[in-house]
């Protein structure tokens, strides 16, 4: 089965590109938007509408196999590529992607994935911006799909030797800037992991002494145990930092760790990760920071898990923190690592490692970059999977567990057709 043509539209998507330099340094929250001068490049304002394009592949027998190109809300910081503009990119398609891709035989993820996540544009001399690898690979993974009549868990457990899952992904919930209001959407759905909290300003969130944290901490593992309809609910607190303590604690890892020491108190009885703690602004700097951090951490028997996350980008990263055991997790943030085939080596990878996978992304996707996440973490398995797009719980929380759950079904469905 072979392509014969490909088809783009501009899209939206669940929410939006943030300039984090800004928010971190000038900007104040303003109801839904901010007042401030944005810093990172290709910011015309702190906030932007986020944008995406649908690519689809228009196959030979008639079926169209599509995937949606989307960046992660803080595009530009961290080492991330620039701001995803739809416009922008959509004639990037049609003069490279589309005659590259028409007439291929649809016989290979791995093999058509890796063509693209390898493209040059001839215009920058360099990759293809990673929202155009992430979405059009999730385009071919439908296409190999449905010209082989099966879905695309199946696909990805065929190419790379594994099984899907007979058994939902754990998932990871998150609250936006309403970090009360909905911990208890998420404890009545029972998230697995919660409540993401969105950390990342000093004075209103983190406080200059942690103070703020802690109490909201406080009130969290409260409100669980309160609010829980079944005593046997028992999920895992996250947190997302930032790199705020850094700032606060002027990265002094002593003070850092005494400060995760009594945030594990604060959780208790639940189990409590920490992302991003710090960010000192460098790859391999990083690596040794978090590093230095998960050494502390375990060595004083601290019941907190480090989840690297900033300038932890490809998948080259993800192996370097992995085997520098920069973290107890990382996440995988998948629009960073453009064709998903990275996504997927990423957790496999980190299973031979003492590291933890958690198959990531961003608020800032579409429901289909999410249906195309499902799909490989049932295949490969990671240790979470983050509910998204968007910041309003419910509707990431709605499509990735429909679209687990959906193949699930079809799953029990064929091995009981084949064992007939």
């Amino acid at each position: 089965m072979k392509i014969s043509d490909v088809l783009t539209s501009a899209g939206k998507t669940g929410f939006f590109f943030d300039d984090q330099k800004a928010i971190k340094t000038n900007a104040v929250a303003d109801g839904q938007t901010y007042v401030g001068t944005p810093v990172t490049p290709g910011f015309s304002s702190v906030r932007v509408a986020g944008e995406s394009i649908s690519v689809m592949l228009v196959l030979e027998d008639g079926q169209i196999a599509f995937g949606d190109c989307a960046a992660v809300q803080y595009s530009g910081a961290g080492g991330r590529d620039p701001l995803f503009i739809a416009q922008d990119y959509i004639e990037v398609i049609e003069e490279i992607v589309k005659p590259l891709l028409i007439n291929q035989e649809l016989d290979s993820f791995v093999r058509l994935a890796k063509l693209i996540d390898t493209t040059i544009n001839p215009n920058t001399k360099k990759p293809l911006h990673t929202a155009l690898r992430y979405g059009i690979s999730q385009a071919i993974l439908d296409g190999v799909a449905k010209a082989s009549h099966t879905f695309m868990a199946d696909i990805v457990a065929k190419e790379y030797g594994t099984e899907v899952s007979d058994e939902s992904i754990n998932i990871f919930m998150q609250s936006g800037d309403d970090r009360y209001n909905n911990v208890d959407k998420m404890i009545i759905k029972q998230a697995d992991v919660l409540p993401h909290a969105l950390i990342n300003h000093v004075p209103s969130k983190l406080g200059y002494q942690g103070e703020i944290l802690l109490d909201y901490i406080t009130w969290l593992s409260k409100r669980i145990l309160d609010k829980r309809l079944d005593e046997t609910y028992q999920p895992t607190l996250h947190i997302d930092l930032y790199g705020t303590l850094g700032i606060i604690f002027e990265l002094n890892f002593d003070k850092i760790v005494d400060y995760m020491m009594l945030c594990a108190e604060r959780a208790k009885p639940f189990a409590l990760n920490l992302e991003g703690p710090v960010d000192v602004g460098e790859r391999d700097a990083q690596i040794e920071a978090l590093a230095t951090l998960t050494k502390m951490v375990d060595e004083r028997g601290i019941p907190v898990k480090i989840v690297a996350d900033e300038w932890c980008n490809t998948l080259e990263d993800i192996k370097l923190f992995a085997d520098a055991k920069a973290g107890h997790m990382v996440q995988i943030k998948t629009p960073d690592l453009g064709s998903i085939h990275n996504t997927i080596e990423a957790v496999l990878y980190c299973q031979g490692t003492d590291v933890l996978a958690y198959q990531g992304g961003t608020c800032n996707e579409t429901d289909r970059s999410a249906q195309v996440c499902a799909h490989v973490a049932m295949a490969t398995h990671p240790m979470q999977i983050l509910a998204k797009p968007g910041m309003g719980v419910d509707e990431g929380f709605m499509i990735v567990t429909n679209e687990m759950n959906r193949i699930r079904a079809i799953h029990q469905y064929q091995l009981r057709k084949g064992n007939e």
